[in-house]
């Protein structure tokens, strides 16, 4: 194919470094770390190397990353990652909590996140999400053993927002609805921006955070708060 803009969907990559390791191990090379072959590096690089774009067209690829035992060091995902220009990492906590999509804000990455691509605002509030959300991570012991009463004022209203904020990440899907009954939808990022940076600035803080949860707009949830 040539002059198209090609999207390839590859699921799931593991599977290829899979291959390279029991081939590796039928020639009867010495294994390398974790059992993988010694060429997974050079082999995964000539893979995604190939996926690229030129004047006269590109290649897109979404791919599905198997993550052993769940540790992002392991060979494999490790090396894949390294490759790929973002990463949106689910998280079984998240499904536990009910909250869909389960991508989690803080394993997540993108290139892209930068003030000269998205814009400054954009990058900020993403930025100032993260750091929300970090907090109210490292404080989760702490509420585990002693309570949320024992934390500081400042630490409260964190929690309070982080919470928020969790809520508000969900999004109705559309090829869920006849199971869950809510209408899926499609929101801007301008919305999306402007929903987080007033939960941030405390503008919200009078709304309890359940009124967040399946919401579009920051709009939405102000509508049914004032119900």
């Amino acid at each position: 194919v040539k002059n198209e803009d090609v999207l390839l969907f590859i699921d799931n990559i593991f599977r290829f470094s899979q291959a390279g390791s029991e081939v590796s191990a039928l020639l009867g090379r010495i294994p390398s770390a974790v059992g993988y072959q010694p060429t997974l590096a050079s082999e995964m690089a000539a893979l995604q190397e190939r996926i690229t774009s030129t004047k006269k067209g590109s290649i897109t690829s979404f791919q599905a990353v198997y993550v052993p035992a769940d540790d992002y060091t392991d060979p494999a995902p490790a090396t894949t990652f390294s490759h790929l220009d973002s990463t949106i990492a689910l998280e079984r906590a998240l499904v536990e909590q009910g909250l869909y999509p389960a991508v989690d804000p803080l394993t997540s990455s993108s290139k892209m996140l930068s003030p000269d691509i998205v814009g400054e605002e954009h990058y900020k509030v993403a930025r100032s999400v993260q750091s929300v959300l970090q907090r109210y991570k490292d404080l989760q012991d702490i509420i585990a053993i002693l309570g949320i009463d024992e934390l500081s004022d400042e630490d409260k209203m964190t929690v309070a927002r982080a919470r928020k904020i969790q809520k508000f990440l969900t999004q109705p899907f559309f090829v869920a609805e006849q199971f869950t009954g809510r209408a899926g939808e499609y929101v801007k990022v301008e919305d999306t921006i402007k929903g987080f940076s007033q939960i941030l600035s405390g503008e919200l803080d009078h709304i309890p955070e359940q009124s967040f949860y399946m919401k579009g707009t920051i709009d939405q949830v102000i509508k049914e708060h004032k119900g």
